[in-house]
This record gives C-alpha cells, structure tokens and sequence, in this order.
C-alpha cells in the first residue's frame, strides 16, 4: 500500500497517517433541524468523528448552517444530480462533499464546483458503488469487478483534478465483503488517495456488522483505509458503535476491550448480564483496559488475573482480580463489584 495524501474536514484529519476517522449518516430529514442536530449529537457521543446529511433540496442546503454551527463534529454533504445544492451546501458550512462528479452535468457544472471546493478548502470524496458502474467498464471487465471499481473512480476523479482540486478522498463499496476488499486493495496500490472503506447495503444489524467488521478489518489489517462506515438498516448509532468497535479490535483505537467466557454446563453466575451491564458502564471510556468476566472456577481465574482487571464467579460467590494486586473475595452484586474497580483503575490512569 502507499501512503495517502493529507485532507483536512474542518478540524478533523484524513490520510496521511492520520488516526483512521469514523463517520455515518443520518436518516432524519434535513430540514428538519431539530430531529437531524440531536440525531447527530447523538452520533458523535456514539464515537462518530464526521456525520454526513443528505442534501435534496435547496432547504436541505439552507439547513446546513445551523447544523454546522450546533454540531459537535464536522458536517459532510450527500450531493447528487445537482451541482447548485453543492455549491450551496460548503457556502453554508459543509466541511466535506460526498459527490458522483459524473451526474451533477458537464464541465462547466463541474468547474463551477471545483472552484466552490478550492476556494472554501473543502474536500470531495467520490464515491462509486458497484450497483452503480458505468455500461462501458460493465461490458468492458464483464460485470462489477476490482478493475471496473477502480477505474471507475479514477476516471471520476480526474474530473476534479482537471479543475484544479487535489484534496479529494476515493470510497469502492459493494454489497459483497470480497469485492470491496478486493477493490480497495487496487486502489491502494493504484494511488494516493485517502480511502474511505465500508461494505455498502450490509444489512440488518447483525449481519451487517459481521459482513462490515470481516470487510473493513481486513483492510485495516492491511493498512488499508483512512475514514470508515458500518453501513446498518435502521438506526444509525448503531454504526457508529460498530465502527469504533472495530477500530478497538484491531488496535488502531484506544478503549476498554471486554473479554468473557463462552459459558458451560460448570457456569455458576450470569456472565452475559454481567459482562452487558459493565459494557455499558465503559462504552464511553477512552482508557486501553481490559477487562475479564470469567464464569467459572477452571479456566476463569487464570484467565481473569492476565486481563488489568476482571471477576470470577461461581455459584457462592467470585474473585475480583486486578493487576498487581492479590485477588479479592467478592459477595453479592459481582457486577458493581466489579464496575467500582474499573471505575478506579480509569481514575487512577
């Protein structure tokens, strides 16, 4: 993989090394300020660093303002058919375009949006969606493959490049894991875009997530990708829970990791209300602990004292270990047992 180019979202870094950035959508009507502006502080407590609107209309372009002016984290525009709403959505104070440059008109549309984009130093990510390819590089590869997918969005970016702007973010999605990997891949090695990385349509919550987190971990994994989304029918927080998870699981962001056993017949307290209660107890901490619910009296307590702090149960009682410290006998509510020894340790660190 190369190393990407460095745009800024308002505040908010993509590429060039910059901590990989997490991002969704919201699903209220624009205009409506009220329900999309809580919907998008919601959002950001979520973990979302970028939330992105759909504009459709000149009042959505209107809405803008006061979103941007209310909003914890920098608003990205969803723009097509209509090069004017684009316009009118960074003069009222988008940070980012999310664009198809091939069907907002000709040179002359897209010129007058360049100039927008480079005078307001705004970025553009062009986006292209394997349900969407072009009939040329359909009957040109035989179908939606790595290739149609890359060159696709090459061939839309330099539409912007011939006009002067540089500071533009790439995203190639398809429904299915391997196609988007393997698109991705490509255009790692193809240029210096920062790549926004997602599997698109995944699905119902579930196996959205399992389809995302396969898809975009093997990217990261590899190095590959600058901002992400968890695309899930339905509420979108969810995303964004999906997708700082994600991030947590393969290192690249800081947090409470929450281990707990599989449970057996030998299971003597309630593992999955424990450990639910202490994940939503840590859901917004920043601290890089990790943390065990083990429910038995054979593996738990070994695995338990190699976490920073964890409990072991059984059926009259459990152990709270914590690192560096003898284990502790525990009677009554392990749960808040233990949560007052997270608490603790996140206070101490």
């Amino acid at each position: 993989m190369s190393a990407t180019r460095w745009v800024l979202v308002g505040g908010v870094p993509i590429g060039g090394g910059a901590p990989v950035t997490v991002q969704s959508m919201t699903n209220t009507d624009t205009r409506d300020i009220k329900a999309t502006g809580g919907q998008i502080a919601r959002l950001a407590a979520a973990g979302c660093d970028l939330v992105r609107v759909a504009v459709f209309d000149a009042a959505c372009a209107r809405a803008i303002r006061a979103l941007t002016d209310a909003s914890p984290v920098p608003l990205i525009a969803d723009v097509h058919f209509d090069h004017r709403l684009a316009i009118a959505a960074v003069e009222n104070g988008a940070a980012k375009l999310r664009i198809n440059p091939g069907n907002i008109g000709g040179d002359a549309a897209a010129r007058a949006l360049s100039d927008c984009l480079k005078a307001h130093r705004v970025p553009v990510r062009v986006g292209v969606n394997g349900g969407s390819l072009e009939r040329d590089l359909l009957d040109k590869y035989g179908g939606v493959t790595a290739e149609a997918m890359v060159e696709s969005a090459l061939r839309h970016a330099s539409i912007f490049e011939r006009f002067g702007v540089r500071d533009i973010v790439l995203s190639l999605k398809a429904s299915g894991v391997r196609a988007t990997v393997e698109a991705n891949r490509l255009a790692s090695e193809r240029c210096d875009f920062p790549l926004h990385i997602g599997v698109t349509e995944a699905g119902l919550p579930g196996v959205g997530e399992l389809k995302s987190a396969i898809g975009i971990g093997s990217l990261l994994l590899d190095g590959i990708g600058d901002t992400l989304r968890v695309s899930l029918t339905g509420d979108p927080e969810p995303e964004a829970r999906a997708g700082v998870a994600i991030l947590r699981a393969v290192g690249l962001r800081e947090g409470p990791d929450v281990i707990a056993c599989p449970t057996c017949g030998r299971t003597g307290i309630d593992v999955r209300g424990i450990a639910e209660r202490v994940m939503g107890e840590v859901a917004s901490l920043r601290a890089p602990l990790r943390i065990a619910v083990m429910g038995c009296v054979v593996n738990g307590p070994g695995e338990a004292s190699e976490a920073d702090i964890g409990i072991a149960g059984g059926k009259s009682g459990g152990v709270l270990f914590r690192k560096g410290f003898p284990p502790t006998p525990v009677r009554g509510d392990l749960a808040e047992a233990l949560i007052d020894g997270i608490r603790g340790l996140a206070s101490d660190g």
